[in-house]
């Protein structure tokens, strides 16, 4: 029966709880990212500091898995990385630059919809199916997700809303992908893949809108800051996310992930000061049990099957 299901759902057991592990560390990571980058956009322009970090980040794995990339170049299909690092690269890009034109509650609750929107994505592409109980989980979750990242009520639907909601289809699409394509790229190539195209992309949009790389009031702290996000976030939480998926599905990853604004409301707080209201805890805790629930349920517990198509 263990075998049917691994074979039906592309999925490996048998290895404990670290692929679920892994994106739980990826959640804290980001969640300290994410307040931090406030401080950098202060003295660094959006797309120059994404520039250095995405670079930075690339250059990073492709000293450590250079041979592999290297092969994977050679040796598999284009649209094999292409696809989940233009996807990853669009979605990161495009989640920086909403930090910088909206309320950071505002863009922690809409990129975190890419839990509702993976199913949407896999079904759609790869006809894959899920148990309706863990959909119970996706949905239940937004609710935890608003009352802690919202709390009472969206301040406006503007552009940087806009723009954080397309940051969360290319998320979801990223983690779809990155799941497919992982059959035929290692984690590690993946990884510097995603990372190059990343680099790109806002290499283009550095030059494109602020007429090239600018690094002239970037302090000693925000330095700090960049190689954090380029070597923590960028680097360890590619890889980690490629780890995972090779394990878990895209869903479960999808799920995992919405921890990323309780941690990013735990950093707040102490780095911060800022505290949740009554709403804000019933959220996060709300989360967690879900997040809980849907690991401990896991895939073993779904029934889905892919298609090829």
């Amino acid at each position: 029966m263990k075998k049917s299901i691994e074979a039906q759902t592309g999925t490996k057991r048998g290895f404990g709880r670290w692929p679920e592990a892994l994106i739980v560390l990826q959640s804290v990571i980001y969640g300290f990212g994410d307040p931090i980058s406030k401080i950098a956009f202060e003295v660094t322009p959006v797309y120059t500091m994404m520039s250095v970090r995405y670079s930075i980040a690339f250059l990073v794995c492709f000293a450590i898995f250079r041979s592999r990339v290297i092969s994977t170049l050679k040796t598999v299909p284009v649209k094999a990385w292409l696809i989940p690092g233009m996807c990853i690269g669009m979605s990161y890009l495009l989640n920086n630059v909403a930090l910088s034109m909206t309320e950071a509650t505002s863009v922690a609750f809409i990129r975190s919809l890419s839990v509702l929107v993976t199913p949407i994505i896999a079904f759609l592409v790869y006809r894959t199916h899920y148990r309706w109980q863990n959909l119970i989980f996706q949905a239940l979750v937004v609710v935890g997700l608003y009352l802690l990242c919202v709390k009472g009520g969206l301040s406006g639907f503007g552009k940087g809303e806009i723009v954080t909601l397309c940051a969360a289809v290319l998320t979801a699409g990223a983690l779809v992908f990155s799941k497919n394509y992982l059959d035929m790229v290692d984690p590690g190539s993946m990884t510097a893949l995603q990372a190059a195209c990343s680099a790109v992309l806002a290499l283009g949009g550095c030059f494109a809108f602020e007429g090239g790389i600018h690094l002239e009031r970037t302090t000693g702290v925000a330095w700090m800051i960049i190689l954090y996000l380029a070597i923590t976030c960028t680097f360890l939480g590619y890889l980690m996310q490629n780890l995972a998926l090779t394990r878990i599905s895209d869903r479960s990853v999808a799920l995992i992930q919405t921890l990323c604004p309780v941690m990013t409301a735990v950093f707040a707080f102490f780095l911060l000061g800022e505290k949740l209201s009554p709403a804000g805890i019933a959220g996060a805790a709300i989360i967690l049990i879900c997040v809980a629930a849907g690991a401990f349920f896991g895939d073993d517990a779904d029934s889905s099957v892919k298609e090829n198509v």
